[in-house]
């Protein structure tokens, strides 16, 4: 029988065909993805195949020596002497296990390494056929022809599997010890050499193969360190992460394995952001803030340069989730009256108690530090965040122009109609994500003109104007100005960058979300501290939440170049002014050109220019389809009413000097304040649209 199957083997017949290892080594796909930044390092990977799992292919050259030596010892000593088959150790195995219970295989590792390259030659459940073993034994040796004996080993070590899931050096090495191929100590080595008889052999076996072969390699390590090591290695619950997460753009952007897919994102800024959000929740941690996000836009390009959806790196999504926007909304509706010209930079507001009637009862704001400050400018009130001056304003502007320009800006989730939200949009009630919120303030930065963030390079898009140039650059000078936001926040804050920069805060009801989003000339950094769950925190304003990221990553980026404020767009004029009475102190102030005057008088109610506030020029009032038609009522507003009455569509009505309610009905009106001639003196067109209209 011996001389029978040693005839056999050596008659091994012409050459079969084998691919060569540049196409092997091509044709390897990781079990993972990977996410590269823009400079193509990697920073994040991303688990695609669930069969196996491989990491990138090793080269020989960067695998410790000391694998392949225990290797050798345990599966082919005579590997660098033989052509692929081991004659001598083939007859010998067939001649034991003529007289053995335990049969003894002679497999040498080229012909393992062309049973790894060619499905047709894996064993079935009864072990190999006699036809499989003559087609590996010749797979074996058309490998050796035409390899050199260091790919085979090569390609070997990247393809055999190590222990469960574990294929490839790499996974092996990284999931069973925590580190890469060319760390690996003799002990380590041994026991992956250990494995490859049985890969799901029991820690006991292992153990007695890894004491055999470190006694055999006369390694100093005693058997019962190697015993410990092995029920660590095996202990391990999972492959152990080895890059830094970036989880939720490699999640959105990677799709197959072996992918290694280029970002917009910076490996150095998205490892910093991390950190520096990390280290602020665990400073706030006594305060019940446990969660964050960070995102760093590219002004010019849109390029998303971090994205950090959380500071754990799990599953839930910082930047894309829904959260209550609080004052961060204040901007675009400050800019939008600017733009019809309803207010200039230098206006008065009045910062006193109103109570607004609704439908659904009196909606009466409130100051976030629970005071008034009376009088004050606009540039005032939108950078202190005064929040009854910003509820004026939207009266003025319209909830439904508005709630259409905060679409225009990029905010998609606003989904309900503008009296779902009610006045309290202008404090912030809707739910954006941190990514199309940074992004509208990108818009901001901009000029005015928009266009979509992008997570993968792209050509040059071309942006479309969304808001007025000339009036967002008086609200990115006025989120710039630091001493018209001390009345709230105070000259010395996490908000004063030593480089031009526009920037607001915002809190959410009940305090569960904090923000602080603003720009420099060439980055917008958008920062969201809260819970996942919805939790209040104890005491955090944007100020102490929010904004020490905000400024940590601005930092950062301008830790090298300056920023410098946007030039005056056409149009835009800059006046002297003085207040009577001296409210504010004398200032230069920015406006839109046909806007401006010297002195800004505070003109009490009877010497004030009358005006209708609400329903605004052009408002669109959609009826509310859960209330019945016979209770819903428009308010109508005006401006030193006093003596005057309200005429709609011609018909008069009643005494302006206080709030009127109409029972709306669908169509265009014409609404006007009359004095006791019947002559208008101030006149606003609006439209009611039925129940359920678009």
């Amino acid at each position: 029988m011996k001389s029978a199957i040693v005839l056999l083997l050596a008659l091994a017949g012409v050459a079969h065909a084998a691919p060569s290892f540049e196409q092997v080594r091509a044709a390897y796909r990781p079990s993972d993805a990977q996410l590269l930044d823009r400079h193509g390092e990697a920073i994040q990977s991303l688990r695609i195949d669930m069969t196996v799992r491989r990491l990138p292919w090793v080269a020989l050259n960067d695998i410790s020596p000391a694998l392949p030596a225990a290797v050798l010892q345990a599966e082919d000593r005579r590997f660098y002497q033989h052509d692929g088959v081991d004659w001598s150790a083939a007859a010998q195995a067939a001649w034991d296990n003529l007289f053995r219970t335990r049969p003894r295989g002679a497999s040498t590792i080229t012909m393992q390494l062309a049973a790894l390259l060619d499905p047709a030659l894996q064993p079935g459940a009864t072990g190999r056929s006699l036809g499989q073993k003559w087609d590996q034994v010749k797979a074996a040796r058309e490998l050796d022809a035409h390899w050199t004996k260091q790919q085979i080993m090569e390609a070997y070590l990247n393809m055999v599997s190590y222990r469960g899931e574990l294929q490839g050096v790499s996974a092996a090495a990284r999931g069973m010890f925590g580190k890469a191929p060319s760390g690996l100590d003799m002990s380590e080595s041994v026991i992956l050499a250990s494995l490859l008889r049985g890969p799901s052999a029991g820690q006991k076996v292992v153990a007695q193969r890894a004491c055999a072969l470190a006694h055999e390699l006369h390694l100093p390590s005693t058997c019962s360190e190697i015993q410990l090591r092995i029920i660590v290695a095996m202990s391990r619950p999972q492959l152990a992460a080895y890059l830094p997460p970036a989880p939720q753009v490699a999640q959105q952007l990677l799709t197959r394995s072996g992918q290694a897919l280029r970002s917009t994102l910076d490996a150095g800024l998205q490892r910093h952001a991390q950190s520096v959000l990390r280290q602020q929740l665990a400073a706030l941690s006594g305060r019940n803030v446990n969660d964050g996000a960070v995102i760093v836009l590219d002004n010019a390009s849109g390029e998303i340069l971090a994205y950090v959806g959380n500071a754990g790196g799990g599953e839930v999504d910082g930047v894309a989730a829904l959260r209550q926007a609080g004052s961060t909304l204040k901007p675009f509706l400050y800019e939008l009256a600017l733009e019809r010209k309803q207010i200039t930079a230098a206006s008065l507001m009045d910062d006193t108690a109103i109570d607004i009637s609704t439908p659904s009862g009196m909606y009466i704001p409130q100051n976030y530090d629970k005071n008034f400050k009376g009088y004050v400018s606009a540039r005032t009130s939108l950078a202190s965040s005064l929040n009854v001056p910003a509820v004026r304003t939207l009266v003025m502007t319209g909830m439904e122009r508005f709630h259409e320009r905060l679409h225009e800006v990029g905010l998609s989730s606003l989904t309900q109609p503008a009296e779902y939200y009610g006045y309290s949009l202008a404090l912030g009630s809707a739910e954006v994500s941190l990514l199309e919120l940074s992004n509208a303030y990108r818009a901001l930065a901009n000029g005015g003109m928009y266009d979509a963030p992008t997570l993968v390079p792209r050509a040059a898009s071309t942006p479309r104007r969304v808001m007025d140039a000339k009036a967002s650059f008086i609200i990115s000078d006025i989120l710039a100005d630091r001493a018209a936001r001390s009345i709230t926040f105070g000259l010395k804050n996490e908000l004063a960058t030593t480089f031009w920069s526009a920037v607001k805060t915002g809190t959410s009801k009940d305090m569960r979300d904090n923000w602080c989003v603003g720009y420099s000339d060439r980055y917008t950094v958008g920062v969201w501290v809260g819970n996942f769950d919805g939790q209040s925190m104890w005491d955090v304003s944007g100020v102490s939440g929010a904004a020490p990221v905000w400024r940590d990553v601005m930092d950062y980026l301008h830790r090298g170049q300056i920023s410098r404020a946007p030039k005056p767009p056409a149009g835009v004029v800059r006046q002297q002014i003085v207040y009577e009475p001296a409210l504010e102190q004398a200032r230069s102030e920015w406006f839109i050109a046909g806007t401006q005057s010297p002195v800004i008088a505070l003109l009490q109610d009877q010497h004030r220019v009358p005006k209708i506030l609400y329903p605004g020029e052009s408002s669109i009032i959609a009826l509310d389809p859960d209330i019945p038609d016979a209770i819903q009522r428009v308010f109508f507003q005006a401006q030193a009413g006093q003596g005057l009455r309200w005429q709609l569509d011609g018909e008069p009505l009643g005494q302006a000097n206080a709030d009127y309610a109409w029972r709306p009905t669908p169509g265009p009106h014409q609404l006007a304040l009359i004095d006791v001639n019947a002559n208008a003196v101030a006149r606003a067109s609006f439209q009611v649209r039925g129940a359920g209209a678009q």
